[in-house]
Order: structure tokens, then C-alpha cells, then sequence
């Protein structure tokens, strides 16, 4: 009788466990959503609540604060000549390599010792790491 009743409690457990194992699954999207009770779908993209008048005039999510609101957006004038240049393509440390160096300018110079040291200090942590 005492072994009917391990038995019983073993396959309670176990198909417990297969319970829990399903329940607490890892799932990974799929591009599919899981539809419930209420029925919507995500397939659609999700309106803004914001209206385009304001997207075009604010800097949405710009306040950092907790009181105040977002910053507006100013006429590219009002904005420093450094900030229409910082997404400009810099050259890399090759292409720098083969100019010569007293023709090149000021920044373009910083940026080649700034990168050779760094290259330079590298290969030396290499070395040193297969010794």
C-alpha cells in the first residue's frame, strides 16, 4: 500500500513539473503575436498620440527633467557651425599614413597621433601578452 502510494505522489509530481516546464518556457519572437482575450493584434504599427505639428516643432523625449517640456526645435541658424560637421567622415589612420605630414592640417594631425599612439600601445599589449 505504501508503495502505491510513492508511486502516486511520483507521477504527481512529475507531470507538476512538466507543467512548470511548459508554464515557464523561454519563447523567442517569431514576428507572430499571440492573440487573447481581447482580441487586438500587434500586427499593426501603433498609433501616436503626438500630432504632427508637434513632431515637426519639438524635440520629442528631449526633456531630461521632471518638470518642464520638451525643447522646441530652432531655425538651423540659431545653431553653432560645429554642429552641422559632427557626423562628417573623419579619415582613418591609413589613409592619414600616406599623406604627408606637413601638409596636413591641424585636426587631421591630432587625429593621427591620437591613432598611431593607440595603434602603437596595441601591438605593444600583444606583445607583451604573448611573452
Amino acid at each position: 500500500m505504501a508503495m502505491n502510494h510513492v508511486r502516486s505522489v511520483r507521477s504527481i509530481l512529475s507531470s507538476t513539473n512538466e507543467a512548470i516546464g511548459v508554464a515557464y518556457q523561454r519563447t523567442f519572437a517569431t514576428g507572430k503575436a499571440k492573440k487573447g482575450k481581447g482580441g487586438a493584434s500587434a500586427d499593426g504599427p501603433k498609433e501616436s498620440s503626438l500630432s504632427k505639428e508637434v513632431k515637426a516643432s519639438t524635440v520629442v523625449g528631449g526633456n531630461i527633467l521632471k518638470e518642464g517640456t520638451d525643447p522646441k526645435i530652432l531655425p538651423d541658424s540659431e545653431y553653432p557651425d560645429w554642429l552641422w560637421h559632427l557626423l562628417d567622415k573623419r579619415p582613418a589612420l591609413s589613409e592619414l599614413r600616406r599623406k604627408e605630414i606637413d601638409t596636413l592640417p591641424y585636426e587631421d594631425l591630432k587625429r593621427y597621433v591620437k591613432l598611431d599612439n593607440r595603434a602603437r600601445i596595441k601591438e605593444n599589449n600583444s606583445l607583451k601578452a604573448k611573452n
